[in-house]
């Protein structure tokens, strides 16, 4: 893929925009990748199993989703989850018509195949988190996942960035030096107690650097004049089929229920982390978006 491509010539190559522009300089994709040996596993990258892995949630049977947040004031959790419901409800229609039967399922030797193939050849180096695909609910929990990643995931972590750190002292890269030691006989900590932004200058990335990082930045976080939404756009072998075809129009329904549901919560005067003085409003799941760095809009998959 194009984008993947880009990213290997220009972004995460040895001495490339990452390892030039971040503290850990040419550490940082060894560090990235050393995350990735330790940390990743297939079946945590569903949002209630990556909640509920890192304390912010626990298991509720009796609460929406079947979890009860830890911090109920948490934006992406509570947004998260209603549109991981909506992924997994879209899915679970289609898997559903398609594979009625846990024999079915067992029986497909194409999709017995792919699954192998993500396992041994996409992941061969990762051999444990991968779930058992035997059942119609083993393929619902599969394809959610997939969905969520590159859309709602995908959306959180990268569709925000240039409104916070394209003001470069929110998120400095780089510290090009320590701060001086709080000593009183030291003259470079006088100097810093005198002129503590001119330490701060120093010790902030070059203008060079600062103005690389956000221009990707800035790319990172545009939406294109033809970017496909999730939830738009129906396929055309689905309109076909008038269950397929009533399953999505459900979806996009629901899709443009969170919406209003995300507006709502930011006018909450009781939500924090969301309303207030000096707070931005949390939109980075709102499905749709106009085009341009607006943090908010919530691509079919990753792209810049």
């Amino acid at each position: 893929m194009e984008i993947n491509a880009l990213a290997r010539e220009a972004l995460i190559n040895a001495d490339g925009i990452i390892e030039s522009s971040f503290s850990p300089g040419k550490y940082s994709m060894e560090l990235s990748s050393a995350a990735y040996d330790q940390q990743w596993r297939f079946d945590l990258q569903a949002l209630p199993a990556d909640l509920t892995s890192r304390g912010m949630a626990v298991e509720d049977p009796s609460a929406p989703h079947g979890l009860k947040l830890t911090i109920e004031d948490y934006p992406f959790a509570s947004d998260g989850l209603v549109l991981w419901g909506a992924i997994k409800e879209w899915v679970s229609d289609y898997v559903n018509h398609y594979y009625p039967e846990a024999s079915l399922i067992e029986s497909d030797h194409e999709l017995q195949a792919w699954w192998t193939e993500i396992q041994t050849v996409g992941h061969g180096d990762k051999k444990e988190g991968w779930p058992l695909l035997k059942t119609p609910e083993d393929l619902i929990g599969i394809l959610t996942t997939m969905i969520w990643v590159p859309s709602g995931h995908h959306a959180a972590v990268n569709f925000g960035q240039y409104a916070y750190a394209g003001y470069f002292p929110n998120r400095p890269t780089i510290a090009r030096t320590k701060m001086p030691t709080e000593d009183p006989s030291d003259e470079e900590f006088k100097s810093f107690e005198e002129r503590p932004e001119e330490a701060l200058l120093k010790c902030f990335p070059s203008q060079l650097q600062a103005t690389k990082v956000m221009a990707v930045l800035d790319v990172l976080s545009n939406h294109s004049p033809d970017e496909e939404y999730i939830g738009e756009g129906i396929e055309p072998s689905w309109e076909e089929n008038p269950i397929i075809k009533a399953a999505f129009e459900i979806y996009s329904g629901r899709l443009k229920e969170l919406e209003g549901i995300i507006d709502a919560r930011n006018e909450d005067k009781n939500l924090k982390n969301r309303t207030g003085a000096g707070v931005v409003p949390y939109q980075l799941l709102k499905p749709v978006s106009e085009p341009g760095v607006t943090a908010q809009g919530v691509p079919n998959s990753i792209s810049i």
